[in-house]
């Protein structure tokens, strides 16, 4: 089945650090061979041995539309006919700030970079520089890219892969990260109590690399009183769940806002791209308007811009599109969950929007360290089971699942058979 991706990955270790890019593609934490991929097309991939599956990945989330929609296809070719890269402003980076500006109320002004890692970075550097403090604190489980003071608990490939934090990356460079526990409110207020030199709060306020594990809504009050009581700023990385948990991403489903966003995935649709935005009084302190250095060569990269661009307007035109998605993460977790029952497999499962996110597990995981006590061994069997039979689900538990507009309720139900048919033998 997988002969042709064993070989491929043979060779690709020859010549890339364990033969992938980015590490959970490795399929470490289930086992077997990844996959090569050949092409994707509506809901499904297909490898290179000829196999066929059902895509609930969508390249970890930017592929609302699922694989080579025909609007975004045809932006992609007309722009990149005009040229690559200009390393010069285009109007697509307006069109495609103006889209995101409008959206979301709390923000005035967008900087597109070439990546999450890159949003995160640039958006913690803007908030030491408005507030000159030091410190940030992250949580348990929330991964905002592969930055050095960011790898501190990280969660998704770093939680796969049981680091805490990575070689390579000084002390010194990680001491102004303060660690806390996801969703516990005291150990938040014992941050501020313990220093003075906080200059914000970085949080996934859906995370989705821990699995998919929401913050509460009495957390992120927490979190954004605090933030006024001691001058902090409070910044929501949306790269995963801007445009995907709603047209206003996880901001527009909750009573909290943030002063700093992050984005990427669902505004490049499936290109290379990431953002920071916030009010015009905090974005005015960036060069070249202030004095707060951030820049990047491919940043606001046309065909990117153009890709974001379609993705963002189909949205608005029929933003329908999040209550029927909804409705099928739901169908599908519901399903898992009854086979589940039926075949006396503890399971969890919850949705936001188009994410979802199940673990084998008796109790619903609020933070890190409970996800840390699911099943993991049960999940790479499940995992395995179903690539077989033609269902590709994120190969790690600590990863969420998205769903697209080309993934109908057949699929979904289809796939629900085939669970059951797996559940059977995991008991």
């Amino acid at each position: 089945m997988f002969k042709k991706s064993i070989k491929a990955y043979k060779e690709a270790c020859e010549v890339i650090p364990g033969g992938v890019d980015s590490p959970v593609r490795a399929f470490k934490s289930v086992g077997g061979t990844p996959p090569f991929i050949k092409k994707g097309k509506g809901a499904y991939l297909y490898d290179i041995d000829g196999n066929k599956y059902l895509d609930f990945v969508q390249s970890w989330g930017p592929l609302i539309f699922g694989h080579c929609d025909k609007d975004i296809e045809k932006a992609v070719i007309k722009t990149a006919k005009l040229g690559l890269s200009f390393g010069a402003p285009t109007n697509l980076e307006t069109k495609l700030a103006s889209e995101i500006v409008e959206m979301y109320e709390n923000i005035d002004k967008v900087r597109f970079v070439s990546s999450g890692t890159e949003a995160t970075m640039s958006a913690i550097r803007l908030a030491r520089g408005v507030t000159n403090k030091n410190d940030i604190i992250k949580f348990e489980g929330c991964y905002h890219g592969h930055s050095d003071s960011l790898l501190v608990q990280a969660g998704s490939g770093m939680a796969t892969f049981g680091s805490p934090s990575s070689p390579g990356v000084p002390e010194d460079l990680t001491k102004h990260t303060l660690l806390c526990e996801y969703n516990n409110i005291e150990q938040l207020k014992k941050c501020f109590e313990e220093s003075s030199d906080i200059a914000c709060i970085i949080i996934e306020p859906i995370a989705g690399n821990m699995g998919l594990v929401p913050a509460t809504n009495e957390f992120l009050a927490t979190c954004r009183e605090l933030c006024d009581k001691h001058g902090a700023l409070l910044i929501f990385d949306e790269v995963m769940s801007g445009f995907r948990a709603s047209l206003k991403g996880a901001s527009g489903i909750l009573d909290v806002q943030a002063d700093i966003l992050t984005f990427g995935k669902v505004i490049g649709a499936g290109m290379p791209v990431g953002a920071f935005a916030a009010s015009k009084e905090i974005m005015g302190h960036l060069s070249p308007e202030g004095k707060i250095y951030q820049a990047g060569t491919l940043s606001g990269n046309p065909v990117a811009m153009a890709a974001g661009l379609v993705s963002l307007k189909k949205l608005k035109k029929d933003p329908e599109i999040y209550d029927v998605l909804g409705k099928k993460a739901k169908r599908l977790v519901d399903g898992l969950k009854r086979v589940a029952i039926e075949n006396e497999i503890p399971l969890q499962v919850n949705t936001r929007g188009s994410m979802f996110g199940f673990f084998f597990c008796e109790k619903e995981p609020k933070n890190f360290k409970e996800v840390g006590l699911c099943n993991f061994e049960r999940f790479a069997t499940f995992h395995r089971e179903m690539l077989k039979r033609g269902f590709y689900f994120a190969c790690s538990q600590y990863e969420a699942g998205f769903i697209c507009t080309k993934i109908t309720n057949k699929m979904i139900d289809d796939c629900i058979k085939a669970a059951d048919e797996v559940m059977k033998g995991l008991k």
